[in-house]
Order: structure tokens, then sequence, then C-alpha cells
């Protein structure tokens, strides 16, 4: 069974991507200063998976682009929006297969001295919800209605569950 913590990183994911939902190119490419725009960001997360489930966990960049024009204090840039989310949905469908076998004592290995496997899953998961927060503002700022205004259905897709 999948444990407990990667079946919330999940539902961050999905929230995610319900935020994101009926964004045109246009629009994921827009930047209200000083944020980086909504298709970067989707790079951003792309690049922080394969980062932690491919490279570190498994030896593979299986996508070496996004590894340089998406890392954390990586130039702004504005990329089309289906490239980010093809380049997400290959990197996050390669990272499930690790995610989905990992156990609590593959959590508590150390990739990185000092960081466990269970840290980056929860490090992973809060920044979800960061840009999920940050993309809901960009979409208000750009005159956007209808968006989500709270977090999706957690007590069926992702309720509490011990380990």
């Amino acid at each position: 069974m999948t444990h407990p913590a990667v079946q919330q990183l999940r539902f961050a994911r999905s929230e995610f991507m319900r935020g994101i939902g009926g964004l045109s190119d246009e629009d994921a490419r827009k930047r209200v200063m000083p944020m980086n725009c909504i298709s970067w960001n989707i790079g951003h997360l792309a690049w922080q998976e394969q980062r932690y489930w491919l490279h570190r966990a498994r030896g593979q960049m299986l996508l070496p682009d996004i590894n340089t024009t998406y890392a954390y204090g990586a130039a702004a840039s504005t990329p089309p929006l289906s490239d980010v989310l093809d380049a997400w949905r290959t990197i996050t469908a390669a990272s499930d297969p690790w995610l989905d076998q990992v156990t609590q004592d593959g959590l508590l290995e150390e990739p990185v001295k000092g960081v466990t496997f269970g840290n980056l899953v929860l490090r992973t998961t809060y920044h979800y919800w960061y840009h999920t927060g940050e993309n809901a503002a960009i979409r208000q700022s750009l005159g956007h209605t209808g968006l989500p205004d709270f977090v999706g259905d957690i007590d069926n897709e992702a309720p509490y569950r011990p380990e």
C-alpha cells in the first residue's frame, strides 16, 4: 500500500493541477511581477520531482533541460504551457513507481546527509501548496473567476491514515 505521506503528495499534485484547470497558454505565460509565470511554476515542480524521485532515488535524469531551466534560482522564462505540462506528466509518471513502493524504511534513507526521502516528500508536498496559492493569486490578478477556493475532496481522496 502507498505510504500515507506519498498519498498526501499525490493529493497536493492533484490540487495543483485543479488550480490550473482551464488556463490558456497566453495566461499561463503572463508574469505578474515579481512572481514567475504559472507555466514556469509547473516546470519548477517538474524539476523538483525529477531531482528527488528520479535523480536522487534512482540516478536518472530523464529530462536534463528541466534540471537547468527550472531549478531554484534559474532565470525567469515564459515557456509554453503544453511543453511544461508534457514534462511534468512525463516526470511524475516516471516517478510514481518509486513512490508507489517506497516504505517507511525507505523514507528514512538519506540521499543527502541529514535529509531523508521522507523530508523530501514533505518538502515537495508543501512546495505544491505554496505554488497552488501563488498560481491562484496570479490568476486572480489576471481577472480569472470561478477558481477553486478551498482544498478539494481530501476526506475521500487523501484522508488521514496512520502508517
